[in-house]
């Protein structure tokens, strides 16, 4: 992984604060499991409710996960008063999303002023063995001077 230098040095409660206004991370129960610059894990553990049919975690669960750690990785970057959206993203499934837990790692590839672009990995996760469940390549825009609403 390429060493980023953050633009705001303060970029780790930037990232945190606007994590924990995601409600809709919290309805999922997803959580950041490592923090870098340039570099984001989230994790959300398996749930009935969270399920497809065939008892796999929905692609919308796989997807959600992955734009989201792919945004946040992307925002450690970005300067103060600025905030993350998704520009554009293109995900394939690779295999059923079985597993105790997903967890997205996302990576800067590119930094811009304006755009980031990102990729990012899930993965099932059981016992400690991770199996591959989809791959992302995402673009991320940064809107300087737009602190988020909270």
């Amino acid at each position: 992984m390429t060493a980023f230098t953050p633009k705001n040095p303060d970029w780790r409660r930037q990232v945190q604060d606007s994590f924990a206004r995601q409600t809709f991370m919290t309805t999922l129960g997803v959580r950041i499991a490592a923090l870098e610059p340039g570099r984001c894990e989230l994790a959300v553990d398996r749930r009935g409710d969270l399920c497809q049919q065939h008892g796999y975690l929905h692609a919308g669960v796989t997807t959600t996960l992955a734009d989201t750690a792919a945004g946040y990785a992307a925002f450690s970057l970005m300067p103060a008063r600025s905030s993350v959206l998704t520009s554009e993203l293109k995900i394939n499934l690779l295999n059923p999303a079985a597993g105790e837990r997903l967890v997205a790692v996302a990576e800067v590839m590119k930094p811009g002023r304006t755009l980031t672009v990102v990729r990012a990995d899930v993965f099932g996760e059981t016992a400690g063995e991770r199996r591959i469940v989809a791959t992302m390549l995402a673009t991320m825009m940064c809107l300087a001077d737009t602190p988020e609403q909270g």
